[in-house]
């Protein structure tokens, strides 16, 4: 039951308190007997007398004050080091290690805090017996709870003027922490008294956020950074930003940033971001004053701004570290290679089956060959191998799609939002053409949806700034028995019979084009012929016509002659 608004009143407002005591008991009314009444007594036997001997209780409910938990944070910093020592310098610290090492009291102090080690470290090694040996098998197996999903927490944007939940992600530790980006998506309609704040929520805590996201302009959408959890990386309406440092803007996108991602690397640092102004840009999150790379979305591949695809979706794949993907406002997904030479070659191809734009583009975690998308109302599953038509896709819906995502733990699920503020859960080993569970979350439409790394959680963000989080049933969060096995058989039965009707597609296209060459061949002729003199023409139909007559008249004569003899014969016979 979700508790709206908590009434809370002090004791000292109930009035006077009621005191009570012991005392002996009083008479307060005698009755004598009535010897007239036993003339109406009547002896029953057997006679039974039903008796309460229970004691009577009572159930009262108050409403207390709402514990609320508050967590801080700390950062540790490197220190100790002498005052003639640089920590900076790599050099000066080995030098001053080795110098500590050769010393007698840091081998004894060493070796006395190293028993202590060892029994720590032994008793952490000892046996659980609680620990389950058969965990992974317990999961495979086959799941009869009908699919749910139940709602844990409702967060709320505390401001007055309400905004979009345009952006939602997970932290990567603990993942108890919920980061939410608001914003208004109408950005020509935002007030200056709009607040630019964007929160991050503690699952467990609803009633304030965690932590207070202060950029200078409303945040669309932000990324945890997967390596260092203290960094977000945001996009803004305006501009790219970060929460510390802002990239200059004639240096930035022009449009706003609608997606960012953080790329594998060594030191963490490696983002790119997606805008509706055509570009996809790379970063450095240490030298944010220009991007690092940048790559105009043109279909001709000159790398003109003035014919580029607006970009909103983008999807990365950390085990294809040179392939990623960009769902534009065009409906079309662009596959690009960053390790191309030429801005050419970075451009290898476009998928094509969407009418508007595409909110939505993910691989499959356990099948990165095909991937998701959501647009306009319907979603689609696509494989690399087929450019001209999705392999699989939903219904049509009457609601517009908003966004969707893959289950993190079944390769099968896929979870959708849409503007009715209906959430659908699809598991097309189950069924195709419905989806396997539909909740109604809100009354507004529903923007955002991210997906916990352990399968549980799920988050929705709304168009009044409403994050709800809610509880996956266990067979939609646990693997189930010969799933990936059914799942990679499905995929490659669709893609193959995908890649059979585009062959026959091909064929008659093949077909068309001969017949439409034939045409054009006699339509050639014809004109050649149509070139001849008019006099050739006049003599050849005059030459045509005559032979016409002479045919006729000999024709007629014919008949006349035959005419003749029949007279004859019949003069004869007479």
């Amino acid at each position: 039951m979700e508790i709206v608004y908590v009434y809370t009143k002090r004791r000292s407002e109930f009035g006077r308190q009621c005191n009570f005591s012991d005392r002996p008991a009083e008479l307060h009314v005698d009755i004598l007997p009535d010897p007239s009444l036993a003339a109406n007594f009547i002896e029953r036997d057997p006679c039974d007398v039903p008796l309460q001997c229970s004691q009577e209780m009572s159930e009262h409910e108050v409403n207390t004050e709402r514990y609320e938990s508050e967590s801080r944070g700390i950062n540790h910093a490197e220190g100790g080091w002498p005052k003639d020592v640089n920590p900076q310098e790599m050099e000066q610290t080995i030098r001053y290690r080795k110098k500590v090492e050769k010393d007698e009291n840091y081998v004894n102090t060493i070796m006395q805090l190293g028993s202590h080690m060892e029994h720590c470290i032994k008793q952490n090694n000892a046996i659980d017996i609680y620990q389950e040996y058969f965990e992974e098998d317990e999961e495979m197996e086959e799941c009869e709870e009908q699919p749910s999903a139940k709602t844990i927490n409702i967060f709320r944007d505390p401001n007055e003027i309400k905004r979009t939940a345009t952006s939602l992600s997970w932290h990567p530790d603990a993942s108890r922490k919920l980061a939410v980006a608001y914003s208004t998506l109408e950005f020509q309609r935002a007030t200056p008294d709009m607040s630019l704040d964007s929160y991050i929520w503690d699952i467990e805590n609803p009633n304030k956020p965690d932590m207070t996201v202060k950029p200078v302009s409303p945040l669309v959408c932000l990324e945890y950074n997967p390596k260092d959890s203290h960094i977000l990386r945001t996009g803004t309406p305006a501009k790219e930003a970060s929460p510390w440092r802002c990239q200059l803007f004639e240096h930035s996108h022009r449009d706003p940033v609608f997606k960012v991602i953080w790329l594998q690397s060594k030191t963490g640092t490696d983002a790119f971001s997606a805008s509706t102004d055509g570009q996809v840009l790379w970063w450095d999150i240490r030298k944010l004053s220009e991007p690092t790379e940048r790559l105009v979305l043109d279909p001709s591949r000159k790398g003109n701004l003035d014919n580029a695809l607006g970009a909103i979706s983008l999807e990365f794949e950390t085990t294809m570290p040179t392939k990623f993907m960009v769902g534009t406002e065009q409906g079309l997904v662009v596959s690009c290679n960053r390790k191309a030479k030429t801005p050419a070659e970075k451009i290898v191809c476009t998928y094509s089956g969407h009418h508007g734009p595409i909110y939505a583009l993910q691989r499959n975690p356990f099948f990165p060959k095909n991937f998701l998308t959501v647009a306009d109302w319907t979603a689609r599953i696509w494989s690399e191998d087929i450019k001209e038509s999705s392999i699989m896709w939903t219904k049509y819906h009457m609601a517009y799609l908003t966004d969707g995502c893959w289950s993190p733990v079944r390769p099968s699920v896929f979870f959708t939002v849409k503007m009715d503020g209906t959430l659908d859960v699809w598991d097309f080993l189950f069924k195709q053409n419905d989806p396997t569970l539909s909740l109604k979350v809100c009354d507004e439409a529903l923007y955002s949806l991210k997906v916990q790394d352990n399968g549980r959680f799920l988050a929705c963000g709304s168009q009044l700034g409403t994050a709800t989080l809610l509880e996956i049933s266990p067979g939609l969060c646990f693997l189930q028995k010969n799933e990936k096995a059914l799942a990679t058989a499905m995929f490659e039965r669709e893609t193959k019979r995908e890649k059979i009707l585009e062959a026959r597609q091909r064929e008659m296209r093949l077909k068309e084009r001969s017949r439409s060459e034939q045409s054009k061949e006699e339509e050639s002729k014809e004109a050649h012929g149509a070139e001849e003199s008019a006099e050739e023409l006049t003599i050849q139909a005059e030459k045509e016509f005559f032979d016409i007559v002479d045919g006729e008249l000999k024709k007629r004569e014919k008949e006349e002659e035959k005419c003749k003899e029949k007279d004859v014969c019949e003069e004869k016979d007479g």
